[in-house]
C-alpha cells in the first residue's frame, strides 16, 4: 500500500457518529462506536430495511468490480467515500481476477485511514488518500503517479453521494461527478448509486436524523430521477438505472413484495465515450 499526501489522521471523535463506522455496524463490523450503534438504531426505526440495503449494496459492489475486471477489462479503480476495510474490498475483488489489478481509495473519515495503513500495508496495488471526495483537483494530483491516467479506469461513488448536500455550485454531488468523468480517459467507466425513496416523510426524517447526528456530515436522500442526472452524457450498460439488487444479479432477486417498500439503493454503472 501506498499512502497518499496527508498521511497524518486527524483525532477520531469516538462520541459524534460517523457514516463510515455506521456502515461498517450494518454490515456486522465492529469498528464501530456506541454514537454509531445508537445513530443505526435510530436510522432503522424509520427505515428498517437499512441494514438489508447495506448488504445489497456491498454486493452490488462486488458484481461491478468482477464484471468490470472481467468483461470490460479494467484494471483501475478509483473508489470514492471507500469507508473501512472489511470483506471483499475493491481491491480483494479485482485482484482476484488480476493480482496486477490497482486500486485508489478516497475518504477523509480518520478511521478509515487509521485502519488501512495497518490492514493495506503489504498490498502494492493500494494507495489510500486523506481527502474530501469533493476535491477532484487534488485526488487527480495525488494518485497522478500511482494509476495511469491515459489508460481506462472505473471511478466509484457507491453509496456516497447522499452524504453530499446539494449547494448548487462546485460543490453539489453532480458538479462533483461531471468534473470526475471529465478527468477520465475515453473508454472509462463511473459507478454510481445512491440512497432513494419515494416516501418523502422517509426522506425527510432520515435526512434530518443523519445530519443532526453526525453534526453536518449528510447530504440528502433523494429521487431516483435525481440520481439519473449524475448518468448525463455516459452510456449506461445494461440493466440501466436500477435497485442494485437487479443490477447483473448472480442469483434471482426478491420479488416485488419481498422487496423493501421505505428505500432502496438506487443507480448503476455509465461509459464514457
Amino acid at each position: 500500500m501506498d499512502l497518499g499526501q496527508n498521511p497524518q489522521p486527524p483525532v477520531i471523535d469516538m462520541h459524534t457518529p460517523s457514516v463510515a463506522r455506521m456502515y461498517d455496524w450494518l454490515l456486522g463490523g465492529v469498528e464501530n462506536y456506541d454514537s454509531d450503534r445508537t445513530a443505526c438504531a435510530k436510522l432503522l426505526e424509520i427505515a428498517p430495511s437499512t441494514q438489508l440495503l447495506a448488504r445489497n449494496n456491498r454486493a452490488f459492489l462486488t458484481r461491478v468490480v468482477r464484471t468490470l475486471v472481467e468483461d470490460y477489462g479494467i484494471r483501475q479503480f478509483l473508489d470514492h467515500g471507500s469507508g473501512l476495510p472489511t470483506q471483499d474490498n475493491v481491491h480483494e475483488v479485482a485482484q482476484r481476477v488480476d493480482p496486477g489489478c490497482k486500486v485508489a481509495y478516497v475518504d477523509n473519515d480518520p478511521m478509515v485511514l487509521a485502519h488501512a495503513q495497518t490492514t493495506l500495508h503489504d498490498n502494492a496495488g493500494t494507495l489510500v488518500i486523506s481527502r474530501d471526495m469533493r476535491d477532484t483537483a487534488s485526488i487527480r494530483r495525488a494518485t497522478d503517479t500511482f494509476l495511469d491516467w491515459e489508460t481506462p479506469m472505473a471511478a466509484l461513488f457507491v453509496s456516497v453521494l447522499h452524504c453530499i448536500p446539494d449547494t448548487g455550485d462546485e460543490m453539489d454531488p453532480a458538479a462533483v461527478v461531471r468534473r470526475t468523468a471529465a478527468m477520465l480517459p475515453p473508454g472509462s467507466f463511473m459507478v454510481i448509486c445512491q440512497l432513494v425513496s419515494d416516501d418523502p416523510v422517509v426522506r425527510e426524517d432520515v435526512t434530518r436524523l443523519m445530519d443532526v447526528s453526525t453534526h453536518g456530515h449528510w447530504g440528502r436522500v433523494r429521487e431516483t430521477h435525481e440520481v439519473e442526472r449524475y448518468f448525463d452524457g455516459l452510456d449506461i450498460l445494461e440493466p440501466r438505472l436500477v435497485d442494485v439488487v437487479d443490477w447483473r444479479p448472480d442469483s434471482a432477486p426478491p420479488p416485488a413484495e419481498l422487496r423493501p417498500k421505505d428505500w432502496v439503493e438506487w443507480g448503476g454503472v455509465g461509459r464514457l465515450r
